[in-house]
């Protein structure tokens, strides 16, 4: 499957963490920015999305594109690392200042990069 590709469809995406304990969180996320078909990075906030993978660098996201049907994928992730400066987390912030709206951008503090470590059909 074609990650470049997929993620330039409008759709709904989730992901889900765990804590150190095994406690487990889903939240709704925006696709991705893909540096290449196994690298991917998100803005994120100091939430419990953040916390949970301070504690464990494990994640999934399920993304269901706009259109009919079933068409997405379910991605396995493992965090390589986390930025809190520099030209992409900037990006990041201006991008959710226009999606969700002015000053929303001031709250993503970090850039996530995540290895994708398995693809899976949606269904």
């Amino acid at each position: 499957m074609n990650l470049t590709e997929l993620f330039t469809h409008p759709g709904l995406g989730v992901l889900s963490t765990s804590s150190a304990d095994g406690t487990v969180n889903s939240a709704v996320y925006a696709r991705p920015h893909v540096i290449n078909e196994t690298t991917l990075v998100w803005g994120m906030t100091d939430k419990r999305t953040y916390e949970n993978l301070t504690q464990n660098r494990h994640a999934a996201f399920l993304f269901k594109t706009n259109s009919a049907g079933f068409s997405g994928v379910r991605l396995g992730l493992e965090l390589i690392k986390t930025e809190e400066q520099g030209d992409l987390l900037a990006s990041i912030k201006k991008n959710t200042d226009e999606i969700v709206g002015p000053g929303a951008g001031a709250a993503v503090s970090h850039a996530a990069w995540f290895k994708v470590t398995k693809v899976r059909p949606l269904i």
